[in-house]
């Protein structure tokens, strides 16, 4: 695609980025086959091929408005279209060019604004978001529905982990919400990993991925995360640890990214390669365990829902329901798998008109073959798919876990 960006727009930090992205699009519109928003709204403009028009327009001619912010709003960033792509543009890193800057030229209404400094207030905390979760679950008969389907119905408590030392290290991200909303994830994962003589090495300094802050354009702070992350790992990393695990999709597609967000900082740019290089998603070691040889008892029916930060941003589609059946579970057919549930981080409250609707469609699909369980392996789409009160919805290491005895 010709481009001629305008002087305000050349003068951006990552212009000659966006200009590289905007130029390998041939415009074909291969992607809006695959975009959930297009194929709900029916919008040329809510579809990546006119997003990446809106981008392209405001980066020529420095012309915007309240319409050009909200058409970006509405994106998943679930990047389906990059898998459906003839072309390989990485629509995703001009979105988050786009967005900033035109974050930086449109005000929000108050409400907007005050919404998404909340978020970015609580969500990476999880100190604070734990008090919060526990108040809502006292008064949770008080709460809107809209809320109340925010709040897991039960949580389960962490159980006891393992305490063995292993030749064999991992570190891993324990995550901001799943703390509170899913606690037993992680201590699950550590007696998995337990199970096939790798232990965990604990990281307490580590925090929040920065995706939050990130995609909410403050992507400064996101970035501030990551080196205080990158700290944090780094004496474990040195002291051999073969990799950083992500029991959340979304965050370790982040993770997986710190070299590419950090590679212009001197201070952080060759340690940032090397953690994204060393950050792996919870089913890209196990795969590669002795499964065969555990005996556990899988009785149950599942579906796998695969969240689009594992199937599109990590190319790790198939991955999990190759090792739940190396296992010996049964798993249902789930028709359009390729589609967003709609929870997309913190799009679930921002959208939540659209993220519901996509919600709906994605449970009508995962329980058509009358599944006992959903699992996925992302918090964000756990906690949203759970909050209609259909099919429980869990992780699936907790699912395995439990198979274990």
């Amino acid at each position: 695609m010709q481009t001629n960006l305008s002087d305000s727009a050349k003068r951006l930090v990552h212009a000659a980025e966006a200009e590289r992205v905007l130029r390998s699009c041939v415009h074909c519109g291969f992607c809006n086959a695959t975009c959930p928003t297009y194929q709900v709204l029916g919008d040329e403009l809510d579809g990546p091929r006119g997003r990446i028009y809106l981008i392209k327009q405001f980066l020529e001619t420095d012309e915007v408005s309240d319409s050009t912010q909200e058409h970006l709003d509405r994106c998943l960033t679930c990047r389906n279209c990059e898998t459906t792509c003839p072309s390989g543009v990485e629509y995703h890193k001009l979105l988050d060019i786009g967005r900033a800057a035109v974050e930086a030229r449109v005000e929000r209404p108050l409400g907007e604004r005050l919404l998404r400094a909340g978020l970015r207030a609580v969500v990476p905390r999880p100190r604070l978001f734990q008090a919060l979760t526990r108040s809502g679950q006292a008064f949770r008969p008080l709460l809107p529905a809209a809320l109340k389907a925010k709040l897991p119905a039960h949580v389960a408590r962490a159980k006891e982990r393992p305490q063995g030392q292993h030749a064999r290290q991992v570190l891993m991200l324990e995550g901001c919400v799943q703390q509170s909303l899913s606690p037993n994830t992680n201590a699950a994962t550590a007696r998995v990993l337990d199970r096939f003589g790798i232990g965990v090495t604990p990281a307490r300094e580590a925090g929040c991925c920065g995706a939050v802050d990130y995609h909410l354009n403050a992507q400064d702070t996101g970035l501030d995360r990551a080196r205080r992350n990158i700290d944090a790992w780094w004496p474990a990393i040195q002291a051999g640890a073969e990799a950083i695990v992500q029991t959340a999709s979304g965050c370790g597609a982040f993770v997986k990214e710190y070299g590419y967000l950090l590679r212009d900082d001197p201070a952080y740019a060759d340690k940032a390669r090397q953690v994204s290089t060393l950050a792996k998603d919870l089913v890209e070691v196990l795969r590669e365990a002795p499964l065969e040889t555990v005996t556990l008892c899988a009785d149950k029916r599942l579906a796998f829902h695969c969240p689009c930060t594992l199937q599109h941003a990590q190319k790790l589609g198939g991955a999990v329901e190759d090792v739940l059946k190396r296992l010996g579970f049964h798993l249902t057919a789930v028709p359009d798998a390729h589609l967003c549930c709609g929870s997309a981080g913190t799009y679930s409250i921002t959208q939540p008109v659209l993220s519901r609707q996509l919600r709906d469609n994605k449970l009508n699909a995962l329980e058509s073959g009358k599944p006992d369980a959903i699992v996925t392996a992302n918090i964000g789409c756990q906690t949203h798919l759970d909050g209609a009160g259909r099919t429980p919805v869990r992780h699936w290491i907790e699912v395995v876990d439990e198979a274990m005895g």
